[in-house]
């Protein structure tokens, strides 16, 4: 540290303050200035005559100091370069109040009975939240990055899609492994149980949906096989409301139709027509029509999500824009109210269960905003 007078002369020197480099200077209300290292994860405090009276360490799975500030009395806060802010004081513990994900988030699931959700991303860290305190109830690194996420019907345990190939099934309590297939070697962009949680459909970027059977609450998995049909990667997949069928869009823009259990594709789409989706997360089909914007090339809308009443229709786009629409949304360029707040594409969104609340992610900024559901 350098203490200088006027613009360029050096007062004074503090030399072997931290290990590495200093990121971040703060006097304080007493005179005091702390310091903050990025190799060491030390914050120093020293008096006015620059000798050191206390430090402390904060933990490694934060990351490095960025950057101090003293809030009310000695209340310290500290911002780090994995976008994480602590609190504490000196001499003392710092704990986290904001934590996020430090690369690029896609995975978002909300809990069926909790007002619970988690987050992944390529960070490969899952985050579970809760949504009524803001904060996050639990972390967990893996060894694959994460793509995709969802939670069985019972909630007990929740699955998650790689990059790699893998897919993974957790205990949500426990954080435990219950178990990991491999199916291919490419990212499963999507991952959803059937609603009465006796299989799960896996969309992958090979072109194929993989399904397997469940049993014991989401415990034990055995293989029913592959749907084979699309020529593009699988984007986007919903269950019936009986669990007996899927619907799936690919990145050229397919819709297509499969029986479950035999993982046969149904031809006559018009015989599906009259079908009651559990969900409707496909960009494509006729109740989204009038989601997509004039002069939109495919691929601007990456999240849709249906209310769970039915009411409402939700989508995340490339302009790092929420709307809202009307559900069905089956005119060209139906009416929408556009919300603001992410940085970047905004990679998924969706309801809780009593649709007052709306969850959306970015994919570039890290970030999970929280939104309140009113009517319109």
């Amino acid at each position: 540290m350098f203490l200088f007078i006027g613009n360029s002369r050096i007062q004074y020197a503090v030399t072997g303050g931290h290990e590495g480099p200093i990121f971040s200077l703060c006097t304080l209300k007493d005179g005091s200035v702390l310091s903050g290292g990025g190799k060491d994860r030390k914050i120093k405090q020293w008096d006015r005559n620059y000798s050191s009276t206390s430090e402390t360490a904060i933990p490694e799975a934060t990351g490095p100091v960025r950057v101090l500030c003293q809030g009310k009395g000695d209340d310290i806060y500290v911002g780090t370069t994995r976008n994480t802010i602590l609190h504490g004081d000196i001499g003392g513990d710092f704990v986290p109040i904001v934590q996020a994900h430090t690369d690029e988030l896609w995975g978002m699931a909300i809990h069926p009975t909790q007002p619970l959700f988690l987050t992944c991303g390529h960070d490969k860290t899952i985050i579970m939240w809760d949504s009524e305190s803001h904060r996050p109830l639990w972390t967990k690194t893996i060894e694959d990055s994460c793509q995709s996420a969802h939670f069985h019907p019972s909630g007990e345990v929740f699955a998650i899609g790689t990059t790699t190939g893998r897919w993974i099934a957790f205990d949500t309590q426990s954080k435990d492994l219950v178990t990991v297939h491999t199916d291919g070697n490419e990212q499963h962009d999507i991952v959803r149980y059937s609603p009465d949680g006796n299989y799960i459909a896996i969309g992958s970027h090979d072109n194929y949906i993989y399904v397997y059977a469940v049993t014991e609450n989401g415990r034990k998995y055995s293989k029913v096989g592959k749907c084979s049909g699309h020529s593009s990667y699988v984007t986007h997949l919903d269950w019936s409301a009986d669990s007996q069928c899927l619907q799936s869009n690919s990145g050229d823009y397919e819709i297509l139709f499969w029986t479950a259990s035999t993982c046969k594709q149904i031809t006559s789409s018009s015989s599906m027509k009259d079908t009651e989706w559990a969900t409707f997360t496909c960009t494509l089909g006729y109740p989204v029509t009038g989601i997509w914007p004039e002069g939109s090339d495919g691929t601007d809308i990456n999240s849709v999500a249906r209310s769970n009443n039915s009411n409402i229709l939700a989508t995340g786009d490339d302009f790092g824009k929420v709307k809202l629409f009307k559900y069905p949304s089956n005119r060209p360029k139906s009416a929408s109210n556009a919300f603001s707040g992410h940085s970047s594409h905004v990679t998924s969104v969706d309801f809780f269960k009593d649709d007052s609340k709306l969850i959306s992610t970015g994919g570039k900024d890290m970030s999970c905003i929280q939104w309140k559901i009113e009517p319109f």
